[in-house]
C-alpha cells in the first residue's frame, strides 16, 4: 500500500454472511443493510490501513480491493 493510492472496494453480496468484521476494522468504510449484507460507504477510496484488515478479516472474503485506475489486485493478492 502507497500513500496517494486510490482503491476500488467491492462486496460480493452472494457471498457475504453478515459477520460485520469490516465494521468492526472500518466503521466508516461499509455499512450493512436491512438483510446484513455489507456495502462499501465509498466503492472508490483512498487507500487506508482498515479498509485492508476489513478485507484481510473477512470470513468468507467477501470483499475485493483493487488499484483504481490499474485494477491491479490489492486484496486478495494475486498468486
Amino acid at each position: 500500500m502507497t500513500m496517494g493510492d486510490r482503491w476500488h472496494v467491492e462486496v460480493d453480496r452472494s457471498v457475504c454472511i453478515g459477520s460485520a468484521q469490516c465494521r468492526h476494522h472500518a466503521p466508516d468504510g461499509f455499512r450493512l443493510d436491512s438483510a446484513r449484507q455489507s456495502h462499501p460507504s465509498e466503492p472508490e477510496t483512498d487507500a487506508s490501513e482498515g479498509i485492508l484488515a476489513a478485507a484481510e478479516s473477512c470470513p468468507v472474503e467477501a470483499i475485493t480491493i483493487t488499484l483504481l485506475g490499474s485494477g491491479e489486485a490489492v486484496f486478495p493478492p494475486e498468486d
